[in-house]
């Protein structure tokens, strides 16, 4: 394809995205068939369309394998912009890796071109109850200008526990293992490449979110069964893909040391009113830390009050 045809393919996609340049995703090579999509570690904004995740790209020989479709209509087309670099085959399968706005409703953009969309059971289940919320979030931090057009559409195909498939001669493993960052996160595992897309079971470079929809003892033991297939790269739902002991650190070990802090902080009697005390300085590293740390104590406070 010469460079004016490529223009005019993508030509609609910049118009539909006019931010696309503004903000923009950096494409990360993993192997000749695997790409990490990169967006920002900060908020939502009109800038990045809700595009403040990290997507995952697999080249087959039927097409392309897009994990998660974006954060809204405009941001699915500012990652068909970025895909556009890579490779000028269609989008033939959107795999979503959970319930949050950035993991599905982009899905009406690809859909609409022809692909197929496959999430867990629990996921759809999750987009369902949450999804006023999350659109007048989204609105509030995107502006209705960079809302315009995006239409909740969940999956074509769910699926429990794992399900195995193969497109254009790459195996893909899914696996919803449990509870995690929401309810439906899953993992996608290539054996073949010895790489996982994590969805949101993963940070890299930001301090991860423990919210209401999330379960972070579930969501340690869900870590635990990545590890074990020792994965040699692994792309996180936020942040650059990294090694396994990247993960470790910076989801793994920050999951148990709060756990740990929040146990102790409770065996001593302290009330939620008195959460702040937590120390988690070690991880102060990570992007938003200021901005989540208090968060997630209190979290995970509510979550484990009753066990002491």
């Amino acid at each position: 394809m010469n460079r004016l045809m490529l223009f005019l393919r993508i030509l609609p996609v910049l118009l539909l995205a006019p931010n696309a340049w503004g903000a923009g995703l950096d494409v990360q090579k993993i192997s000749d068939r695997v790409y990490a999509l990169v967006g920002e570690t900060a908020q939502r904004s009109p800038d990045n369309l809700g595009n403040n995740a990290t997507f995952g790209l697999v080249i087959t020989d039927d097409g392309l394998v897009l994990i998660d479709p974006g954060g809204s209509e405009k941001g699915a087309a500012m990652l068909d912009t970025a895909i556009q670099t890579v490779s000028s085959r269609p989008v033939v399968l959107v795999i979503n890796t959970g319930g949050q706005d950035h993991r599905w409703l982009g899905n009406h953009y690809w859909k609409d071109r022809g692909a197929r969309v496959i999430a867990s059971a629990a996921a759809v289940e999750d987009q369902k109850q949450r999804k006023d919320l999350q659109l007048s979030a989204l609105g509030r931090f995107v502006g209705d200008a960079g809302m315009e057009g995006t239409i909740p559409v969940h999956a074509d195909r769910t699926f429990e526990g794992t399900h195995r498939l193969e497109a254009g001669g790459v195996r893909f493993q899914l696996h919803h293992s449990g509870q995690a960052h929401t309810p439906g996160d899953i993992y996608v595992f290539l054996p073949d490449e010895g790489t996982v897309f994590t969805g949101d079971i993963v940070y890299h470079d930001r301090l991860l979110g423990v919210g209401p929809q999330s379960n972070s003892k579930s969501w340690l033991g869900v870590f635990g069964e990545i590890e074990k297939l020792g994965p040699g790269k692994v792309i996180p739902g936020h942040g650059r893909a990294g090694p396994l002991d990247k993960s470790r650190r910076e989801t793994g070990d920050y999951l148990r040391t709060l756990r740990a802090r929040v146990a102790e902080f409770l065996e001593q009697g302290g009330t939620l009113d008195e959460i702040s005390r937590v120390d988690q300085s070690e991880f102060r590293f990570l992007a938003v830390y200021d901005q989540i740390a208090g968060r997630n104590a209190h979290q995970v406070f509510q979550e484990m009050e009753f066990d002491f």
